[in-house]
């Protein structure tokens, strides 16, 4: 396991690919990299692993394998570029679909409200232009509201956008600690790190344009998929695990991929005990045909 991030499910995301040892395949979120070191672990000396992440400090610790080949960018364009890298078919795809344990524990990337000081980033791609702070001092309030009806689930999105707009009329909000000023008499007595945490979340999704990279990715990782190709994706929050399961649904339907476990698989309690980011994890598998 990697001290940047402690993969989830990883003996069952592993066991679902049903790896082959001359076979080829991605990791579309690589982050600390304890999903790629097991699936290299189990090719042999022909295998091939394409890893995938925006992140160019996840990318850092990509490990120096001749077997190994490694993309700076958005899993979304996963067909494109496993065709453009010679592999018109693939044998598996995995996405770990949550934020890195380092990305959440670095102050300065500013994904987390457990720092009172840290800027308001949240960027996945430290090069890509918008980030969190942008979203609060420039977005209406209607689309404020949205978002964090959407993407967050927030109760009461209308007076939180309502209390935001206020707040940067007397100053822009560039940090944790501004944000967290100018929405805290909405906060929930008791529940405030809840609360905080959908706002937080909704803000990281339009930062990095999640929803629209994930549905995006489901249909070219089925496109990417040779036959017999196992696709694992692993969700923690019912807005991503909706999209996958729908997407694995109507690629059903078409004939195109078949399920291979019909309800999620879920992490054992003794791994949630261990690591608890892994508690709303759900692993979805299914098979090209």
């Amino acid at each position: 396991m990697s001290a940047y991030h402690t993969p989830v499910l990883l003996h069952e995301s592993i066991a679902a690919l049903a790896i082959r040892g001359d076979g080829v395949y991605v990791d579309a979120t690589f982050g600390g990299g304890g999903h790629s070191r097991e699936i290299l672990g189990c090719l042999g000396p022909k295998g091939r692993l394409i890893v995938f992440d925006k992140d160019e400090e996840a990318l850092a610790n990509a490990p120096d394998d001749g077997r190994l080949t490694v993309v700076h960018g958005d899993f979304r364009f996963v067909h494109n570029f496993a065709r453009y890298h010679g592999c018109e078919a693939v044998d598996g795809i995995l996405a770990d679909l949550g934020v890195s344990s380092h990305q959440f524990d670095t102050e300065e990337r500013g994904f987390s409200f457990r720092f009172g000081n840290a800027p308001l980033d949240m960027r996945m791609n430290s090069r890509a232009g918008l980030c969190a702070a942008d979203i609060v001092n420039s977005y209406s309030g209607e689309d404020l509201e949205r978002i964090f009806r959407l993407y967050g689930e927030v109760e009461g999105s209308r007076r939180v956008a309502e209390l935001i707009v206020s707040s940067r009329e007397r100053a822009p909000l560039k940090t944790t600690e501004d944000l967290g000023r100018a929405i805290a008499s909405v906060l929930p007595k008791f529940l405030e790190h809840k609360y905080l945490a959908k706002i937080y979340q909704a803000l990281r999704i339009e930062v990095n344009g999640e929803m629209t990279s994930l549905e995006r990715f489901m249909k070219g990782a089925i496109r990417a998929l040779g036959q017999g190709g196992r696709l694992a994706v692993i969700t923690y929050h019912s807005l991503e695990d909706r999209i996958v399961k729908n997407a694995i649904r109507d690629a059903c339907q078409d004939k195109l991929l078949t399920r291979v476990n019909k309800k999620p698989i879920l992490p054992s309690e003794e791994e949630i005990s261990s690591n608890t980011r892994a508690r709303s994890a759900k692993l979805r598998v299914a098979e090209k045909l």
